[in-house]
């Protein structure tokens, strides 16, 4: 079920309906109902997800309990859970790709070796697999370091596991911010319904009339439907590119985050403007905050971090962006993307460019145009079918060469609308939040904030582009 359909419109309603009710029912009661209602969500593409999600989370849920009954073999218990779940992972999403790589390595070789691709073949990659099997095994993890006291009722565990809306994109929480919330009952405030009603509001057009209306003229120039060599063209296509997956992605957690509000509950800021950093490492500060978040703590830190002198950190840093390179999809081009963002990451470590960038305006400008560019050249390696294709529209980039226009299709023009104005109004939201937010109390300001909410509403019903699915659902 997505966020951008009817039968998503009607489901929440009626959850909302039945939502009041919970407020006089018991903890017990209030938990199966968000249970219940999220695999309604999550079995709506197809019912056998369902017991994925469910097999993974008793994993962790027992496993957590031994843990703390069991310390002299808390260790293997953890390595038991953390094996189980990354081999339903491996499973559904990477076992084609080893397969096949191996397959390919032994042709090369001369060897002959029989494989089963095509029973892999048939494996449907759940959706939002990632994301839950993520936030099961930190779950264990949190509760093998001491820092968790895991729970003993089953609902309370599913309802942190599986509530619907960051189930399937994010963002990822973590259990010692989310179980003590699902404990309390609270009556939900005015003023938070209504910044509830403004994320899903501003998270709608985020998607439907941001991103949506790029995202014909993107999947069009890499399916070869629109053939162009010129360096203009792709770099009006990356870069719509790069605002397509922003305000999809950014969209999505807007949504469900002002769902959460809407359920009494917080969710962390997912992305902070990302594309005003002026260094990478800033970048990664504001781009999908909970997995970043992920990464560093149960990957990168356990690796050694940064205490390990700079041969040793250096490798923990290009492991860890190589393997969320590999986080988001099984091929190599992902590993290439990842790959890059860990070896500019070094350079701009080993020349201190992320302090550097921070000292005048003119360095900050600097900084800007480097992440830009930077984050450009690497998302053309996301979005490829292929390293090699990537390689290609990058030749094409910087070629220079030129072209006449004129005889694109609506597509292209549509997206000569959408891809300017997609930046200008991500300026005007950066550069005026923070005024907006010392005046909110302003009567002047709350009309306009009401007008605003009422515009983007509007906009999400008529503007709209040709529905997507949200790009972060495959991986």
């Amino acid at each position: 079920m997505e966020f951008n359909s009817i039968v998503f419109l009607i489901f929440i309603l009626l959850f909302f309906c039945g939502y009041p009710f919970l407020i006089r029912q018991s903890q017990n009661v209030r938990w199966l109902y968000f249970v219940c209602t999220s695999f309604v969500f999550y079995g709506w593409w197809n019912w056998h997800y369902i017991f994925i999600i469910i097999f993974s989370g008793l994993i962790d849920f027992f496993a957590s309990l031994y843990i703390v009954k069991y310390p002299k073999i808390r260790k293997i218990i953890l390595w038991i859970s953390l094996t189980s779940n990354l081999g339903i992972l491996i499973l559904f999403k990477y076992s084609l790709f080893f397969v096949t790589k191996l397959a390919w390595i032994s042709n090369v070789l001369g060897w002959e070796l029989h494989s089963s691709t095509n029973l892999l073949e048939e494996l449907i990659l759940p959706v939002g697999i990632s994301f839950y099997t993520f936030q099961s095994m930190s779950y264990t993890i949190d509760v093998y370091r001491d820092k968790l006291i895991p729970t003993r009722n089953v609902l309370h565990f599913f309802s942190y596991l599986s509530l619907f809306p960051q189930l399937v994109a994010g963002p990822i929480v973590r259990a010692k911010d989310f179980l003590p919330q699902l404990l309390k009952v609270r009556q939900i405030s005015t003023t938070e319904k209504w910044h509830g009603l403004k994320l899903i509001s501003m998270g709608y057009f985020k998607k439907v009339v941001l991103a949506d209306n790029i995202a014909p003229f993107v999947n069009s120039a890499f399916s070869n439907e629109l053939s162009n060599e010129s360096s203009g063209f792709w770099w009006l296509v990356i870069v719509g590119f790069a605002l397509q997956i922003y305000f999809d992605f950014s969209g999505y957690s807007d949504i469900a985050r002002g769902l959460a509000k809407w359920m009494g509950f917080h969710f962390r800021l997912n992305f902070n403007h990302p594309y005003f950093s002026n260094s990478l490492k800033e970048f990664w500060t504001r781009w999908h905050i909970s997995l970043s978040g992920w990464f560093r703590d149960y990957l990168y830190i356990p690796m050694g971090g940064s205490r390990h002198g700079k041969i040793g950190s250096g490798f923990n840093l290009l492991a860890t962006m190589t393997l969320s390179g590999l986080w988001h999809g099984a091929s190599l081009h992902f590993m290439v993307w990842g790959f890059l963002h860990g070896f500019l990451l070094l350079i701009e470590r080993s020349l201190n460019l992320s302090d550097w960038t921070k000292k005048t305006i003119t360095t900050k400008a600097i900084g800007l145009l480097w992440t830009l560019l930077a984050i450009i050249i690497t998302w053309t390696f996301f979005r490829a079918k292929s390293s090699i294709e990537a390689l290609q529209i990058l030749d094409y980039m910087f070629s220079f060469k030129t072209t006449d226009y004129w005889g694109q299709p609506d597509v292209f023009r549509v997206a000569l609308i959408f891809i300017p104005l997609s930046i200008m109004i991500e300026l005007a939201v950066a550069f005026l939040q923070p005024f907006w937010r010392r005046n909110r109390n302003n009567r002047y300001f709350i009309i306009l904030d009401v007008v605003g909410v009422s515009l983007l509403l509007l906009a999400s019903v008529y503007l709209r582009g040709i529905g997507q699915q949200f790009i972060y659902f495959q991986f």
